[in-house]
C-alpha cells in the first residue's frame, strides 16, 4: 500500500537527510516530529488524526530506511521518538493518547511491508524515551505502550506472544534510556499487556509467557537481575489478570508457577501500583 502525501514527504526527506548521517536516530527525530506538529496544527489533533498522520509518518520513514539501506531498526525508534514528541507538543500525551499512538505505528509498518514482530521492540524503547520530558508517569506510559502494542498486533495478523516478548525488551531499553527503573516498566508493560490481550480476546498464557521470556532474555542481556525480571513480568501480569476475571488469573498462574528460559518465575502478590 503506497504512502500518503505526509509520508511521501517524510519519505523523501529522510531519504536525503539520514544518508551517511552520524546520527541516524536524531536525524530521524526531528524530521518526524517537525512534521507531525505541522500537520495536526494544520488538521486539527483530533484523534482520528493523530492516529492516520502516525500510520503515515511511520510507513514513509520505514520506507526510507529501506531505500538508502539504513538500520530500519534506528530509523523506526528515531520515528516513534518524534512522533510522540510531536503529539505531546499539540495535545496532552496520556497512556491512551499513547496506546493509540503504537497502535498506529505497527499499523503504519505493516502497510508498507515491515516486520510488526519485529518492529514491536523498536517502537516500544522509542515510544518510552519520548515520554521523559513529558508529564506522564513511567508506569502509565508503559502500560498505555503495552497495550497499544497488543493492539495493533491483532489488527495487522501478528503473533501475540512473540510480540510481548518484543514490547517487554523495549521496555527495558527505553526505560534505560531515561534513567528509569527497568523494574517497574516490565511490571507495567506486563499489565499493559494482559489488559489489550483480554481486550481483543488473545491468548493471555501464551502472552504471559512471551512477556517472562522478553524479560529474562533482555535483562541478560543488559545486566540486570533475571529472577527479579522474571517476577515483575509474572507480577504485572497476574495484577493486570485478576482485574479481567478468574479465567485470566488461572492462565498467568499456570504459566508463572513453573521454570522459564532457566529461571524460576516467582509472581509476587498483592501487586503495589
Amino acid at each position: 500500500m503506497p504512502v500518503g502525501a505526509v509520508g511521501a514527504k517524510v519519505r523523501d526527506t529522510l531519504v536525503g537527510t539520514i544518508k551517511g548521517a552520524g546520527d541516524v536516530v536524531g536525524s530521524t527525530v526531528d524530521v518526524t516530529r517537525n512534521t507531525m506538529v505541522g500537520t495536526l496544527k494544520g488538521a486539527g489533533a483530533t484523534a482520528r488524526a493523530v492516529t492516520d498522520t502516525t500510520a503515515d509518518v511511520i510507513a514513509g520513514a520505514v520506507e526510507a530506511a529501506g531505500k538508502v539501506g539504513g538500520s530500519a531498526g534506528s530509523v523506526l525508534k528515531g520515528s516513534v521518538i518524534g512522533v510522540v514528541q510531536g503529539v505531546g507538543e499539540v495535545t496532552t500525551l496520556t497512556a491512551g493518547v499513547l496506546s493509540d499512538t503504537v497502535r498506529a505505528a505497527l499499523r503504519g509498518t505493516k502497510e508498507i511491508g515491515g516486520g510488526v514482530t519485529e518492529a514491536a521492540s523498536s517502537t516500544a524503547q522509542g515510544a518510552l524515551t519520548a515520554t521523559k520530558d513529558v508529564a506522564i508517569s513511567l508506569q502509565d506510559a508503559a502500560f498505555g505502550i503495552a497495550r497499544g502494542l497488543v493492539s495493533g498486533a491483532r489488527d495487522v495478523g501478528a503473533d501475540l506472544g512473540t510480540t510481548a516478548t518484543q514490547a517487554v525488551r523495549g521496555s527495558i531499553q527505553g526505560a534505560r534510556d531515561i534513567n528509569g527503573d527497568a523494574i517497574e516498566a516490565v511490571q507495567s508493560t506486563a499489565r499493559g499487556l494482559i489488559k489489550g490481550t483480554a481486550e481483543v480476546g488473545g491468548d493471555i498464557g501464551a502472552v504471559t509467557r512471551g512477556a517472562i521470556i522478553g524479560a529474562v532474555q533482555t535483562a541478560r542481556d543488559v545486566g540486570l537481575n533475571a529472577e527479579e525480571a522474571a517476577s515483575a513480568a509474572a507480577t504485572g501480569a497476574l495484577d493486570a489478570a485478576g482485574d479481567v476475571g478468574q479465567s485470566a488469573v488461572d492462565a498467568v498462574t499456570k504459566v508463572a508457577s513453573g521454570t522459564i528460559e532457566g529461571v524460576k518465575v516467582v509472581a509476587q502478590a498483592p501487586f503495589k501500583k
